[in-house]
């Protein structure tokens, strides 16, 4: 299985989205003020969504592997490490300066989906239907 390593990173991420959540859920809401809770959940959110996108796009590449598929990937991996970790480690220390680091880890998703659109036009191109 040529993507374990893929899988096993969207397992992971799965598990700390879920994770993550429920402690969002359970032990912040009376510990973080709206803001800062309000932060943790869009990390979750994004995390939740890229994490599906993951998936999704290794589901595809079984049946029909593309060249910007992995890069895909893996921009969403740093994406979701820089934008959702930024976002968690904000809102548990409070430390403002983390806000630099989220919007790099937002051009990282975008850049992701840009990626796996031009990789779709690509094929296209190269196997006309």
């Amino acid at each position: 299985m040529r993507d374990r390593p893929w899988w096993l990173a969207a397992a992971l991420s799965g598990a700390l989205m879920v994770l993550a959540g429920a402690f969002g859920a359970h032990a912040l809401t009376d510990r973080l003020t709206p803001r800062l809770l309000a932060a943790f959940e869009t990390g979750v959110r994004y995390q939740a969504w890229h994490t599906l996108a993951l998936l999704a796009v290794l589901a595809w590449r079984a049946t029909m592997p593309l060249a910007g598929q992995r890069l895909a990937l893996g921009l969403w991996l740093a994406g979701i490490g820089l934008f959702s970790g930024s976002l968690y480690a904000l809102a548990l220390t409070g430390l403002r300066g983390l806000v630099l680091v989220t919007p790099v880890g937002g051009l990282l998703l975008i850049a992701g989906w840009l990626v796996l659109g031009a990789s779709v036009l690509r094929a296209r191109d190269e196997h006309p239907p």
